[in-house]
């Protein structure tokens, strides 16, 4: 097998699986964002029963938004290599 014949077959089958990538992102998009969600709410519910502890639940908040929010980058950067 020649490289141009390769090159040409990986072509084609890029171009039949265009539009799966931005369907893979907004799947991997759901779970962040969901978990986004839980992580927010949870931080309200503690700030809501403690304030006195609010510059700690606000620091593990946005932690865990970090994390959360690294997965979807995850799934960003996966489109766009499949």
């Amino acid at each position: 097998m020649s490289l141009a014949y390769l090159a040409q077959e990986a072509a084609t089958t890029t171009e039949k699986f265009k539009g799966f990538g931005a369907i893979g992102y907004g799947l991997a998009a759901i779970g962040p964002g969901i978990g986004v969600g839980i992580v927010v709410g949870k931080a309200i519910e503690g700030l809501a029963r403690q304030p006195e502890l609010q510059g700690t639940i606000r620091t593990n908040m946005f932690l865990g938004i970090a994390f959360t929010e690294a997965l979807a980058m995850l799934g960003l950067v996966a489109g766009f290599i499949f």
